[in-house]
């Protein structure tokens, strides 16, 4: 624990300085969520988790892979950590006329309105208990909008309690 703390620690700290360099590369959306997925496997299976991926086109970005791949991969480990035993995590991609965008939710415990503005602060918890039992280091959320913000992107989020979260990255 006290080294994936470090180097999460590390990883903000080199993203804050500038000190990121992003490796652009032409990356299929599609494709780079399913791996995602695919990855998330074991943690979805073992909460008996379904998953649906949702989207109208083929959506390709020039975007740095390895990092839109850790931004994906903190998302889907959030909501799989959040959501309830039989719960269910749907993936949206879609494009408009300006933005791609990638939409991840769930059917979990959610968060109280007055809290969504700070979760994107480092080490800020909503519940330290909650927290503690998901293994989360409180940077994971803070780095993910550093990158996308890299990215000239931007992410967005909406929840509501018993009901489920929903990040949005445009």
């Amino acid at each position: 624990r006290l080294q994936i703390l470090v180097q999460d620690l590390l990883e903000l700290s080199r993203i804050e300085t500038n000190k990121l360099e992003l490796n652009y590369s032409e990356v299929i959306l599609n494709d780079l969520m399913e791996e995602c997925l695919f990855l998330m496997e074991p943690k979805l299976t073992a909460k008996h988790i379904t998953t649906e991926l949702h989207s109208n086109v083929i959506c390709t970005i020039d975007a740095d892979y390895n990092r839109l791949k850790q931004i994906i991969v903190n998302l889907l480990s959030n909501a799989i950590n959040y959501c309830k035993e039989n719960g269910r995590v749907t993936v949206d991609i879609h494009k408009d006329t300006e933005f791609v965008h990638f939409s991840i939710t769930d059917t979990g415990i959610g968060m109280e309105e007055e809290e969504l503005p700070r979760i994107f602060e480092r080490f800020y918890r909503i519940d330290r208990a909650r927290n503690r039992d998901s293994g989360g280091t409180g940077l994971g959320l803070s780095i993910v909008k550093h990158l996308i913000e890299a990215h000239q992107g931007k992410i967005a989020v909406t929840s509501k309690v018993d009901v489920g979260t929903t990040f949005t990255v445009s």
